[in-house]
Formats: C-alpha cells, sequence, structure tokens
C-alpha cells in the first residue's frame, strides 16, 4: 500500500506558519541546523513535506532563518522589562526570563551563537546582531541612560557578550551551577562592571551612585551590587 499522507487540521495561513516555525524551533533546540530536513519539520508538526514546501519555498534555509527571527523576537523582549522597581531586581527577572530560553533550546542555542553552521549567512548573522544590539538598548533604558557615552555603551555590550558566553559554557558544564546562583552572578558582574567603568566615566560614576542610593532606600533584595533572598 502507498504511505498515507498525514492527517491535519485545516488552520488560518498565520496559524499554520506558527505551527510550522514552532516545530522548527523544537527541533533546532535538538539538534544542530544541518541536522534537521524539512520531512523533519513536516513530521514534528503532521503535516506533509509539500506543505511545508509551499509555506516556506525557499527551503530549509527560508525555514531556518524563519524560525531564527522568530526565537531572536522572544530573545530580544527578555529584557523587555517594566521600568518600576529596583533595578537589579528588574535585571535579575530579565535575565530569569533569558536563561530559561537558554535552557528550553540548549542545542539550538548553541548553534545560534556560535555559528558555523552550513546554514549561516550574512542574514542570520545579522538576525542575532540585532538581539544583542536590541538588549543593551533596553539595558541602557533602565539605566535611564537616554545619551550613553562610548565608555558606558561599551560596557553594556561587553556585559551583554559575557552573559552569551557564560550561557554557553553553562550548557557544557551540565547546567551548573543552578540557574539562579548564575543569574545572580551575572547581575553581580554587572555591577563590578559599571564599577570600574566608572573609574574612567564620570556618568557611570553618576549612575552608579543613584544605583547605590537605591538600593540603600530599598528594603527588598538589593543590597550592595547583590541580590539577598
Amino acid at each position: 500500500m502507498p504511505p498515507t499522507a498525514p492527517a491535519y487540521k485545516r488552520l488560518s495561513v498565520e496559524a499554520r506558519r506558527a505551527q510550522l516555525l514552532t516545530a522548527a524551533l523544537t527541533l533546532f533546540a535538538l539538534r544542530a541546523p544541518e541536522d534537521v530536513s524539512l520531512d523533519d519539520v513536516a513530521e514534528a508538526a503532521g503535516v506533509s513535506r509539500p506543505l511545508v514546501h509551499r509555506y516556506f519555498p525557499g527551503g530549509k534555509q527560508q525555514l531556518y532563518e524563519a524560525a531564527l527571527r522568530s526565537a531572536a523576537d522572544e530573545l530580544e523582549q527578555c529584557f523587555d522589562e517594566p521600568r518600576v522597581g529596583p533595578l537589579l531586581a528588574r535585571l535579575a527577572r530579565a535575565l530569569d526570563r533569558y536563561l530559561a530560553f537558554v535552557d528550553g533550546h540548549d542545542t539550538g542555542f548553541s548553534a545560534l551563537l556560535q555559528g558555523g553552521s552550513v546554514v549561516e549567512t550574512s542574514r542570520t548573522t545579522a538576525i542575532v546582531d540585532g538581539v544583542r544590539r536590541a538588549a543593551a538598548r533596553h539595558i541602557l533604558d533602565h539605566l535611564a541612560a537616554p545619551d550613553p557615552g562610548p565608555r558606558l555603551r561599551m560596557t553594556v555590550r561587553m556585559w551583554i557578550t559575557a552573559v552569551e558566553a557564560a550561557s554557553l559554557i553553562w550548557l557544557d558544564e551540565g547546567k551548573q551551577p543552578p540557574v539562579t546562583e548564575l543569574r545572580d552572578w551575572l547581575v553581580e558582574q554587572f555591577v563590578a562592571m559599571l564599577g570600574v567603568t566608572a573609574g574612567r566615566d564620570p556618568q557611570t560614576a553618576d549612575l552608579l551612585g543613584a544605583l547605590a542610593a537605591g538600593a540603600d532606600d530599598d528594603t527588598g533584595a538589593e543590597k550592595g551590587g547583590t541580590l539577598v533572598p
């Protein structure tokens, strides 16, 4: 008997595309992009391969870039925390979301940031860089620095790079230390980096002073640049 085509529900164009992207992201979370085929995505979504190709006529490359853009949109939102409450607590909540994404997309996250994939292009590189720039903008907004100088901008971008590197090493180390410890450690590193920059940059020194004053006034979690349970 000829193979039976998979049965699937009729969905709107937007819902079907979202379903295929979700299936693709799930697979990319478990395997490197070059190890995922359109047949794999079709099977994971419970649809036929021609249907996948109808939505992504450019093949796996187009599907990968669309899935990457979807993941990037999610990552960009991690640092979009409401500007209320103590800064370090806000930063901790943003890191909670970021690290939850890393935890849920471990293999895919490594492939995304480490590069070297056969499906990597200038467009995919630009998508990843866009996530870093968006994160930097959100953090500078949290710092209430509408016109940041080069030293402050560089410090924030260096910290984002450190967060990425720590996330990759954390995956390589079997997700140790515990994620909450990693989060608090990264927050403390941010404060430490600001402290180093403050020695050379009056703008950062003013921001650090305001941060310290806010910690002293707060009756909750922030004290001395650390998060206290």
